[in-house]
């Protein structure tokens, strides 16, 4: 497994705000459809930063083990 915690965090919080936006462009609209796949894209960017801080607390766990791999 990658540590790479920064590139999850960035993805999450595109998809985040991404979702957002379309998730109000679906209510203003009325386009329920829209809404949804707003709601959805949102929750994926929730689910991606926390991956990205389960890895930062992961590695930090690591440090202090002294252990040296990237990989779990």
């Amino acid at each position: 497994i990658s540590m790479n915690s920064s590139k999850d965090k960035l993805k999450g919080s595109i998809n985040t705000a991404v979702g957002s936006l379309k998730k109000g462009a679906g209510r203003a609209t009325g386009n329920k459809k829209l809404e949804a796949k707003g709601s959805i894209q949102k929750a994926k960017g929730q689910v991606q930063k926390l991956k990205g801080s389960v890895k930062d607390t992961i590695n930090k766990g690591k440090n202090l083990l002294g252990i040296k791999t990237n990989k779990l």
